[in-house]
């Protein structure tokens, strides 16, 4: 047989392999998609790195942009245990180590076999890792802000179908990688503007000073007693961290009043809600669930309420949740105008109001929730 048909030969034997590789890439791809948070999505491609590779662990570094150190989120298989290790587990990498910058300068993975031997592995030698290999993960723009690393103890020659499936992984995954943090920075973007704008009103009117935290993390408890989805729970969150964010076009004399307010003035305050909804149609990426919290929650179970006269289950179920919390959390503070109750106090008026201003649903896993801090504090 010719060297020619040898490698032909050779070729269509390789072909099996990569595409079993590839198939693997592309199931891989399919679970970080389906992934509800980046780390989710990181995890089964470092385990299977591991797995299929001599490398004994993989990590996922990302860039802070704050700090502008490389962290590692996720890891997978043995690492360094030593003080260094744990340096760089609390204060990260810096951006100028050298594998970083060498990763900012080539579209591709680098393969090290030998840590001791070239400049670029500076510093892990120290670590105890003999060899790495590192494949950047970049923005649409170039920017490096994060490296998929695997490593040995050992000095290891990187072999031919582990060059094949991290490259693989550096093509695909890395981009899937880059998204998903994109989408990540956006969410941390967006939380922080709802958790601004609403505590804008505490910075106006002190005397609801923490009322926002209050409300927010007691809603969130009942929304999990209810079981309510990841993403019932976040608009959840949003609409109670803007349930009251109307009320910044209330005028200072109707709320900071230290009275009860007259026929006129409760009108002006009733219209809080509609302002409430405008501010909240200004903000495109907020959820329709989040906005019903905002301008549904005065609504009541016996259609009493304000300002559309909605009664039972009309009323959207997260509103239905924060108004429970919305009433508890101020019949048990203090005012201007009322004395603080007592938790005691307050709970059974909860009750009472079961059927009448409340769902009775939503009151049953809010008592559960109470009983559960209550059994807390006695342990405390």
């Amino acid at each position: 047989m010719s060297q020619q048909e040898e490698g032909a030969g050779a070729g269509l034997a390789s072909r099996p392999a990569a595409s079993k590789e590839a198939g693997l890439v592309l199931d891989l791809t399919r679970q970080a998609l389906k992934a509800a948070t980046l780390p989710e999505a990181v995890a089964p491609t470092l385990q299977t790195l591991v797995e299929l590779t001599s490398a004994v662990g993989a990590a996922y570094f990302q860039l802070d942009s704050g700090s502008l150190r490389y962290y590692a989120r996720v890891a997978s298989g043995q690492m360094p245990d030593n003080d260094r290790m744990q340096a760089i587990s609390v204060h990260g990498l810096p951006s100028e180590t050298p594998l970083l910058q060498a990763l900012s300068g080539t579209s591709g993975p680098i393969y090290i076999p030998d840590t001791t031997l070239v400049p670029e592995a500076a510093g892990f030698p120290e670590l105890g890792v003999c060899s790495v290999a590192a494949a950047p993960v970049r923005t649409q723009g170039g920017l490096l802000v994060g490296a998929y690393l695997m490593h040995t103890f050992q000095p290891h020659e990187w072999q031919p179908h582990e060059i094949e499936l991290f490259g693989l992984v550096a093509s695909t995954l890395a981009t899937v990688t880059a998204r998903m943090l994109a989408e990540e920075q956006l969410w941390a973007a967006q939380e922080a503007s709802v958790r601004a704008l609403g505590l804008a009103l505490e910075l106006r009117d002190d005397e609801t000073k923490g009322h926002t935290d209050r409300v927010t993390q007691l809603a969130l408890e009942i929304g999990a007693a209810l079981g309510l989805s990841p993403e019932q729970r976040q608009a959840l969150r949003w609409g109670a961290s803007l349930h009251d964010i109307g009320k910044l076009a209330v005028p200072d004399q109707v709320l900071l009043k230290s009275g009860p307010l007259d026929a006129l003035e409760w009108q002006l305050m009733q219209q809080h809600v509609q302002a409430g909804e405008r501010f909240a149609r200004a903000l495109p990426f907020l959820p329709e669930e989040a906005r019903a919290v905002i301008v549904s929650h005065h609504e009541r179970w016996d259609g009493s309420g304000y300002p559309v006269g909605l009664s039972g289950e009309q009323i959207p179920l997260l509103a239905r949740v924060f108004a429970v919390c919305d009433v508890y959390d101020a019949l048990t503070s203090e005012r201007p105008y009322k004395t603080a109750w007592s938790a005691e106090e307050a709970l059974q008026e909860v009750v009472r109001q079961a059927g009448q201003h409340f769902d009775p649903q939503v009151v049953a896993a809010f008592l559960k929730v109470m009983d559960q801090h209550l059994q807390i504090q006695r342990g405390a």
